[in-house]
């Protein structure tokens, strides 16, 4: 219940990579042989995202993972661009490889707006519009949020940017392979995906940039991904990153449905609960995500308990799990700091099955129970119910 964090690497995709350690190991930048062989396997891969994106192979630049591909394309785009302005517009709920790149790039003389959202997590296209000045170069707005699965309306936000000839990112590491994505329908001109938030392998992403582009290169050295990123590339990661996207977005229609049934079971089992909140949109959110906050439990107790009952969950994003803070997505949407503190994500794959829902519908009640038994605010609430 814990795979918007990480999926496990599906047996397909690993018997595709198996051979890349071994007999087929060589530098695709090689002329022998068996880096020829390698470019082939690159080659065909780079074909096949493109094929799922609806890009070309020429704007599928591979990287290591979607916080590279992240920094890269509002990095690399606000340098590129820095004649024409310093202006950069983002929102205040985005993964925090977007929002600390943007904090930084404030340090080194840019200016930043980060939109509100409302209750349910979205962005209000006409918000975006109107934080447009003349200095603006870049919007960045994720396609789906991690924590609380919020979609955003990211194709009316490409048409406000194309509009004002403003360069557009999305940040859809966490809608490949839960949603259709198709950059020619979106109309983005630079899109993040990492390979294992749909049973790919970590350590291996994708930016895809619209031919035309104006970006900086991120990594110098070489002359891999044509110039624009240097370093060996990770043929055996590549590769299984084109075979997961490839069998992610087979029969995706079906697939999501019956994952959001299963998600609609836990949403309104535990919304049936006393004292619990859904956290984002009721519908127009990721078919995998089920986020509640639960009024008088910490949710680091809720995480250990569930823990003991063989049952894997999170409190938001994994990269943030070593901090005390409460979530800013939570803090964005208007939840207090003590109700934020009880948020519980459980997040679906396609290995999921209705025993693991119903066994997490079993043994949650118990645990609020028991943990709401120990708490002095409970306790004092119920009394002021009285």
């Amino acid at each position: 219940m814990d795979n918007a964090a990480t999926t496990a690497v599906s047996p397909a995709v690993l018997e595709k990579m198996l051979p890349y350690f071994t007999e087929c190991y060589g530098n695709a930048s090689s002329i022998h042989g068996t880096g020829r062989d390698a470019r082939r396997a690159l080659e065909e891969s780079r074909r096949k995202v493109a094929d799922v994106l609806g890009a070309k192979p020429q704007e599928i630049y591979f990287t290591s993972g979607g916080s590279e591909s992240d920094n890269w394309a509002i990095k690399g785009t606000a340098f590129a661009n820095r004649k024409k302005g310093n202006h950069i517009i983002t929102s205040s709920i985005e993964h925090h490889a977007v929002l600390h790149t943007c904090q930084w790039l404030e340090k080194q003389g840019f200016e930043v707006t980060y939109l509100p959202v409302d209750e349910f997590g979205q962005v209000d296209p006409a918000a975006v519009e109107a934080a447009i000045t003349d200095k603006t170069i870049l919007i960045s707005i994720m396609a789906a949020n991690n924590e609380i699965g919020t979609l955003q309306p990211i194709r009316e936000i490409a048409q406000i940017a194309k509009a004002h000839k403003v360069l557009f990112h999305t940040d859809a590491v966490q809608a490949v392979g839960a949603i259709p994505v198709n950059v020619k329908e979106i109309g983005c001109d630079m899109l993040s995906l990492s390979a294992h938030k749909f049973h790919g392998p970590k350590g291996v992403g994708v930016l895809y940039i619209k031919q035309g582009t104006r970006i900086d290169t991120f990594m110098h050295g070489g002359a891999q991904e044509r110039g624009k990123r240097a370093t060996t590339e990770n043929i055996p990661g590549i590769v299984g990153l084109a075979e997961a996207i490839t069998l992610a977005t087979e029969n995706l229609e079906e697939k999501s449905a019956r994952i959001a049934a299963l998600r609609d079971q836990l949403i309104d089992g535990l919304t049936a609960l006393p004292y619990v909140r859904l956290n984002g949109h009721r519908t127009n959110r990721l078919p995998n995500n089920c986020n509640v906050s639960v009024r008088f439990v910490e949710g680091e107790a809720l995480l250990l308990r569930l823990d003991l009952e063989g049952i894997a969950a999170s409190s938001g994003s994994a990269c943030t799990s070593g901090s005390l803070d409460p979530s800013h997505v939570l803090l964005a949407i208007g939840l207090p700091h003590e109700i934020a503190h009880g948020s519980l994500r459980l997040s679906l794959s396609d290995t999921t099955t209705q025993a693991d829902v119903d066994h997490v519908l079993k043994v949650l009640p118990g645990i609020i129970e028991t943990l709401r038994a120990m708490s002095p605010l409970y306790t004092d609430f119920m009394e002021a119910q009285k």
